[in-house]
């Protein structure tokens, strides 16, 4: 990480890692995720959330091994120490579609309606292109500095769906990674073209906070017994304290894309 990417993450509440994915990373990414979606079909996404207007997936470190790879990747974990210090965990990861010519505009929203504590920072996402974010396809929009605020949109914004004056579109190329401080207001816009727009979503939050998918309960045993002890870790599978936090927890209100 370098210094300007660490201020800009630290002053704007977001940075964009331009290529971040290897060629071959992104393929792999792709027909997984591509695969997965046909499997399930109408059921995608059903074990925590679905949307109009777009398709999901979720629970997804229990069904591939390249999923697990980008989770505990040092490059990406080093970003997420930097928003949330040196003690988190993954809370979910997902995939979002945005259909083609779909109203899949989000409200402004901080995952998992969270805000800053004494403590500081507690949630953090990373969205990984697998497909142009563009102008026209349902790219991410995100209020600069809003982090700062300790303050949520659906309390401040008449209407959290409408535009808001300093928000900025953070589009990019397939490959790329967007590291955000998820207690900025952000949601996706809708997509107009006649492609699909899909990423992932891998979410992090501080370990004093429960995950928002409790992985030990989700990951099959057998898959769990094939994690390295870095991976673990970041699952907090050891963790009884993450077991107290995440085991009564269902679906926490709040957006998570």
């Amino acid at each position: 990480m370098t210094a300007d990417e660490r201020s800009q993450l630290q002053e704007l509440g977001y940075v964009l890692l331009p290529q971040f994915m290897s060629p071959d990373l992104l393929d792999e990414l792709r027909r997984k995720t591509n695969s997965l979606f046909e499997r399930e079909g109408d059921q995608a996404g059903a074990e925590f959330r679905q949307e109009p207007g777009s398709k999901r997936l979720a629970n997804l470190v229990a069904k591939d091994a390249v999923f697990q790879q980008i989770i505990s990747m040092p490059e990406v974990l080093q970003y997420i120490e930097a928003v949330l210090g040196p003690e988190f965990k993954l809370s979910s990861l997902n995939a979002r579609s945005a259909n083609p010519q779909s109203d899949s505009l989000q409200p402004l929203h901080a995952d998992m309606g969270a805000i800053a504590d004494e403590r500081g920072y507690w949630v953090c996402n990373t969205v990984w292109m697998l497909d142009d974010f563009t102008t026209e396809n349902g790219a991410l929009r995100i209020v600069p500095r809003s982090h700062q605020w300790r303050k949520l949109p659906q309390v401040e914004l008449h209407d959290p769906k409408s535009t808001h004056p300093e928000e900025k579109l953070v589009t990019g190329r397939a490959g790329d990674v967007v590291v955000m401080n998820a207690h900025a207001w952000h949601g996706g816009t809708a997509n107009k073209t006649d492609r699909e727009r899909c990423a992932l979503h891998g979410f992090y939050c501080r370990n004093d906070k429960p995950q928002q998918q409790y992985q030990k309960a989700l990951i099959p045993e057998d898959v769990q017994s094939t994690f390295s002890p870095a991976l673990r870790r970041v699952l907090a599978l050891d963790d009884a304290e993450n077991d107290r936090l995440s085991s009564s927890v269902d679906k926490p209100s709040g957006f998570l894309k």
